[in-house]
């Protein structure tokens, strides 16, 4: 478990790394991964939990509402100029909203960071609809993206894929859909950038489990019973106090 101060400069650097040509480079290959799995209706609601701000844009989310909902730990941050704020710190293990009110959530820079990554997961599962889809970008252990800190994947606690299998499985998801991206090493070549949709192609077809990240789309599955969740919250919460109670008087 990191600190806060920890958590407010790995945000920082999240953040600055975005807009760096590699973090351009990074934002657009798992854009085209991610817009396709998210949905677009009116009347959808996509949660993007960590720091998934990048890839919630109006491109990939169409009308749908889409919010940003960031881990107390990793500091704060704005939406985009000239746009209605729909970001908030949260505690993960205690999101701020009603049972099944989501449609989708999109959970990147946050598994990996989170000190306890299958509370997370219960908690999404609860927030979510029924059949509501699941997407994780996680970084590979096997990946070179996860053994370097060129990148925010390079920081954390990096997934193997049957252990993000079983992580899912134990919170109640079904995997549908298990996908690899970032085959390129994370340098800061323009040349190497370049070449990224090509080494996209060709690493999915020869080499996917040296991928620097797996995006994995999964769904809620409804059983009888809810998953069991241990309780964490960011700051204490006190028991309601509805009226003042008389003192007690002891009989002489």
């Amino acid at each position: 478990m990191f600190s806060v101060y920890d958590g407010v400069m790995q945000a920082i650097n999240i953040r600055a790394f975005y807009d760096t040509p590699l973090g351009e480079t990074t934002r657009r290959l798992l854009a085209a991964r991610l817009a396709p799995l998210l949905p677009r209706a009116a009347d959808a609601v996509i949660v993007g939990l960590g720091l998934a701000q990048p890839y919630l844009t109006a491109d990939a989310c169409g009308a749908a509402l889409a919010l940003a909902l960031t881990p107390g730990p990793l500091g704060p941050a704005g939406w985009p100029d000239g746009a209605d704020n729909r970001m908030a710190l949260v505690d993960e293990l205690d999101l701020p909203l009603p049972e099944s009110a989501v449609d989708a959530a999109l959970v990147v820079h946050g598994l990996e960071l989170s000190d306890s990554p299958q509370d997370m997961l219960h908690e999404l599962w609860r927030v979510l609809a029924p059949q509501g889809r699941l997407i994780v970008v996680a970084p590979n252990r096997r990946g070179l993206w996860s053994s370097l800190d060129a990148s925010p994947f390079g920081h954390g606690q990096p997934f193997s894929r049957p252990q993000l299998s079983r992580l899912l499985n134990e919170a109640q998801f079904a995997v549908t859909r298990f996908d690899h991206a970032l085959f390129l090493p994370p340098a800061r070549q323009p040349l190497l950038h370049a070449a990224a949709p090509m080494a996209e192609w060709l690493g999915s077809l020869l080499w996917p489990g040296a991928s620097g990240v797996m995006v994995v789309e999964a769904v809620k599955q409804v059983y009888a019973f809810a998953p069991a969740r241990r309780q964490r919250r960011l700051l204490p919460r006190l028991p309601p106090v509805l009226s003042p109670q008389p003192a007690r008087r002891d009989r002489g």
